[in-house]
């Protein structure tokens, strides 16, 4: 089974921390639309199996008119065969949910909405410079979840200037509206955005990787406390809502990536399409296909399992490397994880499976990385 991932590559304006591929300007939104519809055509070959999921991410989706979103739909529904039972996921900004968007959603196929939030306070969505205020993304919420119940709220923590006290009351806003799902990012600051300017400058103070474990650690107790399930390090869902869409990317299942920038997976090679609007629609215009490939090595494959299965509540198997990657990988895996397991940072379960302990998941990456295989 396999999913389509769908790039909307506008925003209404640039988020401070955002290096995502999107365009402030929509002026060519609609040959935009027709070049996405036309290259699931164009690559209704690529995928044999069953859509299990189909991801409308950005970008911001929701900027898109519901006739628009459905005509995308409507083609990947001519082109690929797609399950009954299919997750259709739209991301969606606080400021695009009028009571006549989410009604006109709700009789779309769409089935599951992904909320930008990031804070409820005003304080951290000006310095994010988000779209929404505090008002619009309580007013969203309150309207969404009476039309919704797949509903996944995103929030970020370590924004400088977040107290503790104000990061528990984000969360504790977030879970009183029932939704079955959140996604909780530490900030990042990432080279050529206005975050990483404004804070070489000393207009803004340098994102604190203490202050962001400590809100991390408390995002777990919270979440737990509430009987959602942190299954994946950033995902924490009740049981029924985890995204399908995410854990065919952790569980390394094939997707197929549409769109400006968008990613492709197919278990052996890696596609990319260009990050470029213009030339994206010129070349799709021409029946060509703007993508670089990539074949995996056994060595990257590998080195990519560890890293996305230890961030899961699933881990590694050990058998499975034995089986995929040959026993001189599984060898060097257990080698290399002597350290952390003295540490407390990984366990052995009785499945033979090699686990992140609470300790070490604010560190899995780093954990993850000093297992890869280096060639």
């Amino acid at each position: 089974m396999a999913g389509i991932y769908i790039h909307i590559p506008f925003c209404k304006q640039a988020c401070y921390y955002c290096d995502f591929h999107f365009s402030t300007s929509l002026k060519r939104k609609n040959e935009l639309i027709s070049s996405i519809c036309k290259e699931i055509q164009l690559r209704k070959n690529e995928i044999s199996g069953d859509i299990k999921t189909i991801y409308f991410g950005g970008g911001t989706p929701s900027i898109l008119k519901t006739e628009e979103i459905n005509l995308i739909i409507n083609e990947v529904y001519h082109n690929f065969k797609v399950e009954d039972n299919i997750e259709i996921t739209l991301e969606a900004n606080p400021d695009d949910l009028s009571e006549e968007k989410i009604i006109q959603l709700s009789r779309s196929k769409i089935n599951r909405l992904s909320i930008g939030i990031q804070s409820f306070f005003n304080t951290d969505l000006i310095l994010m410079n988000r779209a929404h205020n505090h008002k619009e993304a309580t007013t969203c919420l309150e309207l969404a979840t009476q039309y919704f119940e797949n509903i996944s709220i995103d929030l970020i923590y370590g924004i400088p200037g977040l107290s503790d006290q104000r990061w528990v009351e984000n969360l504790e806003k977030a879970i009183s509206f029932g939704v079955p799902h959140l996604s909780s990012y530490a900030l990042t600051v990432e080279p050529k955005t206005a975050l990483k300017k404004q804070i070489d400058i000393g207009k803004v103070s340098p994102v604190s990787e203490k202050d962001s474990h400590r809100h991390y650690l408390i995002l777990l107790a919270k979440m737990k406390k509430h009987g959602f399930v942190n299954y994946e390090f950033s995902n924490f869902g009740k049981e029924g809502f985890y995204s399908q869409n995410n854990m065919a990317y952790w569980q390394g299942k094939n997707y197929l990536g549409v769109g400006p920038s968008a990613h492709s997976f197919d278990g052996k090679k890696r596609s990319w399409n260009i990050n470029n609007n213009i030339k994206y629609i010129h070349a799709i215009q021409e029946n060509k296909l703007p993508i670089e490939r990539e074949v995996l090595t056994i060595t990257d494959r590998y080195n990519e399992y560890l890293m996305t299965g230890l961030r899961t509540m699933w881990g590694v198997s050990i058998s499975k490397i034995n089986l995929e990657f040959g026993k001189a990988f599984a060898t060097y895996l257990l080698k290399q994880a002597e350290k952390p397991l003295e540490e407390g940072l990984l366990k052995i379960n009785q499945k033979d499976t090699l686990l992140i302990t609470e300790k070490g998941k604010f560190l899995s990456d780093g954990i993850a990385s000093n297992l890869f295989m280096v060639e």
